[in-house]
């Protein structure tokens, strides 16, 4: 069968879906493809929880995050649910960069003050704080179990055509769009379309690599957990903790970005540092020595959860040299990549931005470009 479409979305992740629900809103004709089924584990947009964290100083990012808060309010009044759980975020630890980061976010009008340690141990008691805290009020948990349907059920709504359990094999440029050929369980399908958004997540270089010029991706398998909660009246904010010098700081890998996950426990996690990996043949099994250290990290600073009582969970991160996004406009296709860690809480505004980008409404910004140094 060859059907002709005039967008094509492939991969129904977080961005790929706010891209189709972007894109239907403005009446376009879309239609988004999905390897796997609904609510799957396999990349990087499953779990209950994601922090909106506005620790930023960079002006791209610090105008996207006012635009994110704002279509996040909007997708919960479009479908009628709570996706974000404003529990506020903190950042703590010696790291240079929170001065910058206060200084930007209030001159953009978003909230964030300092705390002393003692002050914010007393509120917030489930976590061991010993430098500086940097209080942002205005984040907290996104939910991608809520958020993915939600996008996918508006872009639906708006006449798009979503398609799971599709995997596209094949892509060629053609000189008036792209042509692909699908696998869907078994049955060969050709898609053209007169411009295709790629939105593959860890996926992106074997669909894209040899077609378009695009620049290395990093994919990795990250290994967070959940613990258990030792302080059942412990208030958690989201975190991000960053590491000085001395023996408290000599195992670490990262920093350590953590959340209350209702119901399953405080997650924490290294940010990544995981081992490189081919998305279609990973283990799911965390690393022992990182998995070792993640613990011994819950047990010294997390005075809250119990660092004994461990779910460990596996996740990918796809990442660009200078870990930034990558959103541009390669002929016919559109990429969407990068997002490694830090993309979750853009997810309406890299879709609007990809919209703008198939339609012609406007660039990326200047950051974002594939073709930007350093990044092949």
């Amino acid at each position: 069968m060859n059907t002709t479409v005039d967008t094509v979305v492939i991969g129904g992740g977080a961005m790929g879906s706010a891209a189709a629900w972007a894109l239907a809103r403005r009446g376009r004709q879309v239609t988004l493809l999905e390897q796997f089924g609904p609510g799957h584990r396999i990349g990087a947009s499953h779990g209950a929880t994601r922090n909106l964290s506005l620790a930023y100083a960079e002006p791209d990012y610090i105008a996207m995050l006012a635009e994110s808060l704002q279509l996040w309010s909007e997708l919960e009044h479009e479908s009628g649910g709570q996706l974000l759980a404003r529990t506020g975020v903190v950042n703590h630890g010696p790291d240079p960069a929170l001065n910058a980061m206060h200084a930007a976010l209030n001159q953009a009008g978003l909230k964030a003050e300092f705390l002393p340690t003692g002050e914010a141990g007393e509120r917030w008691r489930g976590i061991r704080f010993d430098t500086q805290v940097l209080y942002m009020p205005d984040g907290g948990q996104l939910n991608p179990e809520l958020a993915l349907p939600a996008l996918q059920g508006l872009a639906a709504g708006n006449g798009a055509e979503v398609r799971h359990h599709v995997k596209v094999v094949g892509l060629r440029i053609l000189d008036d769009g792209v042509r692909l050929t699908l696998d869907g369980g078994g049955r060969t399908e050709v898609l053209t379309a007169r411009q295709a958004v790629v939105t593959a997540g860890g996926w992106t270089s074997k669909l894209l690599g040899g077609v378009a010029a695009l620049p290395r991706l990093t994919v990795t398998q990250e290994q967070p957990a959940h613990f258990g909660i030792a302080d059942a009246g412990a208030d958690w904010p989201g975190f991000n903790h960053f590491p000085g010098t001395g023996a408290d700081y000599a195992d670490w890998y990262s920093p350590v970005y953590g959340m209350l996950t209702p119901g399953e426990g405080i997650k924490a996690g290294w940010h990544g540092v995981g081992p490189v990996v081919d998305p279609d043949r990973r283990s799911f099994q965390p690393e022992p020595v990182q998995r070792a250290a993640l613990q011994r990290y819950a047990r010294r600073w997390l005075p809250g959860a119990d660092a004994d009582s461990m779910a460990d969970i596996s996740c990918t991160y796809t990442t660009a040299a200078d870990h930034n996004f990558i959103l541009d406009r390669l002929g016919p296709v559109v990429i969407g990549a990068g997002f490694a860690g830090h993309g979750f809480k853009f997810t309406p505004v890299v879709g609007r931005i990809l919209a703008d980008l198939a339609t012609g409404a406007g660039p990326a910004p200047a950051i974002f470009a594939a073709s930007r140094p350093g990044l092949h």
